[in-house]
């Protein structure tokens, strides 16, 4: 019996779909950061900054206070503004389209695939050409790596050339993914990332932005210490106390605190990613097994990063709609989760123009059939195996006996 109809569950404790991993050098590496001189704007956020570059093949890397504040830096520094278009993704958290309206641009919502949720080439070029047609300024495409999957950057990027407009990447879910060998982040003109205690490393919260145009790297910089043309580094070298400020900027600023723990991690990423990749592989054999449960697609020439494992349910082979496993199966203690709604629909954008004439049908379609497992390093072969005994339970008990 289910345990949401009064069965036993199979975990007595809630397993959450994802988590921090903080090891004892990561608390090391912050009390280092607590003992010294530097708490924000020192040499941990250099060196922090450079274990990016290195990883991501980047010239350039900008930390930042958060993801949302690397999406708003990137579109500050691609000179977004009043009257701007940029196209999203629908199908993406609320952030990358948001970023487009905190500098006065209006978002373009594209569908995705719906076998990949990524989003597609083809209505990116059908609503980029529809808008160039009607005299609208379009400043740039942004490809969402969904969780942790690049986009077809050739194709994204071919389009971005022809139609003169930038390729940007929100890259928040695709740290260390590659799309034919080349590292997220060093592909599109500026990669924003995120590092929430979700993602592949943390800093508790922060992010940054990528680059390999030193003019870019130079705006974001200075948009996150409120549009100063000089910092404090500039001012104690060049012996002045004078700057000047010219734009609106913000104090996104990354600490040495939390830099000083993105580094430290940044040393597990690589073992951290083939961890998040083997508990991908043992749910894509358990489901191959279980009718109407569909995992995303996924692309040879891609490697993934695993941020999410989401899969599809088709509630006609399964007995059970979205709703009903989302109950069920955290009644069994499994704590999955719905990434995302579209964005188009939740009511900032569902009132206005940008969302009321979105037309992305495959999105909203998959979107009642989502469904995110739990995916994170920490997790024990127990505890995959709990997601995989639940996931059995509820689909392959409702697909054959009903809702009991």
């Amino acid at each position: 019996m289910l345990a949401i109809n009064g069965g036993k569950p199979v975990r007595t404790s809630m397993l959450p779909y994802g988590r921090q991993w903080i090891d004892e050098d990561d608390i090391a590496a912050v009390v280092e950061v607590l003992r010294g001189d530097w708490l924000t704007t020192g040499p941990a956020v250099e060196r922090f900054e450079a274990t990016l570059t290195e990883r991501t093949g980047a010239k350039y890397a900008v930390s930042v206070s958060s993801g949302t504040a690397a999406l708003h830096a990137m579109m500050h520094a691609l000179g977004v503004g009043e009257g701007d278009c940029v196209l999203v993704p629908t199908m993406t958290f609320a952030a990358t389209a948001n970023a487009v309206r905190f500098c006065g641009g209006t978002p373009i919502f594209v569908d995705v695939d719906a076998d990949s949720l990524l989003i597609d080439p083809a209505d990116v070029e059908a609503k980029l050409t529809r808008a160039i047609d009607a005299g609208k300024i379009v400043k740039a495409i942004v490809a969402v790596d969904f969780a942790g999957q690049p986009c077809d950057y050739d194709a994204l990027g071919a389009m971005a050339e022809r139609h003169n407009v930038a390729l940007l990447a929100d890259g928040c879910h695709a740290l260390g993914a590659t799309y034919d060998s080349r590292p997220v982040g060093s592909i599109a003109k500026m990669t924003a990332f995120s590092f929430h205690p979700v993602k592949h490393v943390t800093a508790g919260e922060g992010g940054a932005v990528t680059t390999n145009d030193e003019s870019l790297a130079t705006a974001v910089r200075q948009f996150r210490n409120h549009c100063m043309n000089r910092d404090h580094h500039h001012r104690k070298s060049q012996a002045t106390w004078e700057y000047d400020i010219e734009q609106l900027g913000f104090n996104y600023r990354l600490t040495d605190l939390q830099a000083a723990l993105a580094a430290s991690q940044m040393s597990k990423l690589g073992s951290w990613l083939d961890r998040r990749s083997e508990i991908a592989r043992a749910y894509d054999a358990a489901f191959e097994s279980i009718s109407g449960i569909d995992p995303l697609r996924n692309f040879a020439n891609r490697t993934h990063a695993y941020h999410l494992y989401v899969i599809r349910i088709e509630a006609a082979a399964t007995g059970i709609d979205r709703e009903r496993a989302f109950e069920a199966l955290r009644a069994e203690g499994i704590g999955v989760n719905v990434h995302y709604r579209p964005v188009h629909q939740l009511a900032l954008y569902a009132n206005d123009a940008a969302g009321g004439n979105a037309n992305c049908p495959r999105a909203e379609s998959v979107y009642a059939q989502m469904l995110s497992l739990p995916i994170f390093p920490k997790m024990t072969d127990d505890d995959v195996a709990d997601v995989i005994a639940a996931c059995q339970k509820v689909f392959v008990r409702q697909s054959t006996s009903g809702a009991t």
